[in-house]
């Protein structure tokens, strides 16, 4: 009797012992450990954890930087619109980010990881199996999110998952910087915030169906400085604002489909204003003839050739129906492209809001030209 008494003894401080070292990893909610930046908060005792309830905002983590480890917290998810998330590595208006979609509960695309490139958080291009998973979410509990980082790998675990739901590859440079977690649109509640530096295992790590490489898609565009999307509005003043930029950089498409204007312009910038810029690509053609001309653009575009526009087109967040995400695809044409003989400067004034500052093209009929993306 003593002994089965003093086993139960031993057992139930173990117990303890394991509860009390995880009630220690937790971060408590409060303002000594977070900086709160919403619309609106409680902090709150909801369904037996102290919470906080965030409107459009986030809490960031005071004094703490993180890189590689692992990230976990709860989150009571209603299916109101919500995209309740972490943000990690954040440095100036870089970052990377997991974040929900329980409104779209069991669709590919009901979370999502993605990085965010000065400023603008690029999910209209890194989108698919390879940054998304379907998964059923449960709306009478707590969800339990976990999220491993190591070097240019993540994956997410959902409710205490022994294996990956999903894992990604982390397109920024590897860096240490701040960590917020936080929601838009419909409020949420989270919960049990804990990080540990110590734990960067991968488990299996494998992506799922990157994009394959495009045959004839435009490798490189050359890039104008900002301006005003509003200096399009007058057709006859299109050669002049033309000539008035200088096209002094270049990038190459990523994810094998688009260039991301993001990575050379910042959309938030109060020393140099505009969300508008001209992608450029010289066309030398042997006559005069027509091409079929595919291409995708985020948000806007206006397609120019050689100073006259001949095509306006809105890819936006929602443009076409009320779930359209404004992903980059070939989804816009201009089926006679009438080119000169000679050189042709083609243009696509592309205009952002969010979501992805993107431009791509394609010209599957090369015969009788050569397209140059610099001069």
């Amino acid at each position: 009797m003593k002994n089965t008494y003093l086993l139960g003894s031993i057992i139930l401080s173990i117990f303890c012992n394991i509860l009390s070292s995880t009630a220690q990893n937790i971060i408590p909610i409060d303002t000594s450990n977070w900086e709160i930046n919403a619309q609106s908060y409680v902090v709150e005792n909801y369904e037996v954890k102290n919470s906080i309830y965030i409107q459009n905002g986030r809490i960031a983590l005071k004094n703490k930087n993180f890189k590689n480890g692992t990230i976990e917290f709860d989150v009571f998810l209603t299916e109101r619109q919500s995209f309740p998330g972490v943000f990690f590595r954040q440095v100036e208006n870089t970052a990377e980010a997991f974040f929900l979609r329980p409104h779209l509960s069991g669709k590919a695309d009901c979370n999502q990881g993605s990085p965010i490139i000065n400023g603008i958080q690029a999910f209209q291009l890194y989108f698919g199996e390879a940054y998304s998973v379907a998964y059923e979410y449960n709306f009478s509990d707590w969800t339990h999110v976990k999220v491993v980082v190591n070097g240019n790998q993540a994956q997410a675990y959902f409710d205490n998952s022994n294996s990956p739901n999903l894992s990604w590859d982390l397109v920024n440079e590897p860096k240490e910087g701040g960590i917020s977690f936080g929601t838009s649109f419909a409020p949420m509640h989270f919960a049990d915030i804990k990080i540990d530096e110590s734990k960067t295992e991968m488990v299996d790590f494998e992506v799922k169906n990157k994009r394959k490489r495009i045959d004839n898609i435009i490798q490189e565009w050359q890039l104008s400085g900002k301006f005003d999307e509003g200096q399009l509005d007058n057709p006859a003043k299109i050669e002049s604002l033309v000539k008035a930029q200088k096209f002094e950089h270049s990038l190459e498409i990523v994810e094998n489909i688009a260039v991301d204007i993001s990575h050379l312009h910042k959309i938030y910038d109060q020393e140099i204003e505009g969300n508008t810029v001209f992608a450029k690509l010289d066309i030398d053609s042997e006559s005069e003839q027509w091409k079929l001309f595919d291409f995708g653009y985020s948000d806007r575009v206006v397609v120019i050739l050689n100073n006259k526009p001949i095509y306006q087109g809105n890819n936006k967040w929602r443009s076409r129906d009320y779930r359209y995400l404004g992903t980059i695809g070939f989804f816009d044409s201009v089926y006679h492209l009438p080119l000169n003989k000679g050189k042709n400067v083609l243009l696509l004034a592309v205009s952002e809001d969010f979501g992805g500052w993107l431009v791509t093209g394609k010209i599957d009929d090369m015969k009788g030209i050569t397209v140059n993306s610099l001069d």
